[in-house]
């Protein structure tokens, strides 16, 4: 007797078995696994490709914006030379703005050298710009001539004071086109800038037809705006 019972056990657990669903082990192995796990493998699914693609884009950003994004000045109808005489600042002219002009007229014939940033190396216009900037004032300003022409108050052209800045369009088109040159505004008319290819940095006159036809407005930095 007893061994039928055994025997009808073993069938009824052999039955219970055989219904049960296909997907209760792996449902089983799922509960004991963290809850987190699924949230995170879904993060690295949907982020990974982004940051990896960013991580891609960065260097050849960063490799431009060290070549320099500024064209030449056109080299045609461009003054061979600068101005002979330079004025002087207005005695009203703040220290701030005194600081940034006399820096810039320091490095007076410091060759021109597309993506240049430094006086040891030579300047592309946008680098002389930020040169004077940071080390007479502190302020970093964007890496191109036309990131700056986006940043800063603007000036109107009878407006300007020492320490602005002026731009220009010449790529192009004359007086068309994309911002693409940049220079520091000294007064009466003046600006020092670094031209072109084969030239060195130097006073130029905004009256001078070439720069007159180019000439696409000034802007003031955060940091001019109170001086």
């Amino acid at each position: 007797m007893p061994t039928k019972r055994l025997i009808a056990a073993a069938a009824l657990a052999g039955a219970l078995f055989l219904s049960a669903p296909l997907f209760a082990e792996p449902l089983a192995a799922q509960a004991n696994t963290p809850a987190v796990a699924p949230n995170l493998m879904g993060q690295l699914a949907v982020f990974a490709p982004a940051a990896g693609l960013a991580q891609s884009v960065l260097p050849a950003q960063l490799a431009s914006a060290a070549k320099g994004d500024d064209d030449d000045a056109d080299a045609d109808g461009m003054p061979s030379a600068g101005v002979a005489d330079v004025v002087s600042l207005a005695n009203d002219t703040s220290d701030l703005r005194k600081t940034l002009v006399n820096l810039a007229m320091r490095l007076r014939d410091i060759r021109y050298v597309r993506g240049g940033r430094d006086p040891s190396t030579g300047f592309d216009c946008s680098g002389f710009v930020r040169y004077v900037f940071a080390h007479a004032v502190g302020l970093e300003l964007p890496t191109n001539s036309a990131s700056q022409f986006l940043a800063g108050l603007k000036v109107n052209r009878d407006e300007m004071k020492p320490g602005d800045l002026v731009f220009f369009r010449t790529a192009g088109k004359r007086g068309q086109g994309r911002i693409s040159h940049v220079g520091i505004y000294i007064a009466n008319g003046q600006f020092i800038h670094s031209p072109s290819r084969g030239k060195t940095v130097r006073v130029d006159s905004l009256n001078e037809s070439y720069w007159a036809q180019r000439f696409a407005g000034a802007k003031r930095p955060d940091a001019l705006a109170r001086s």
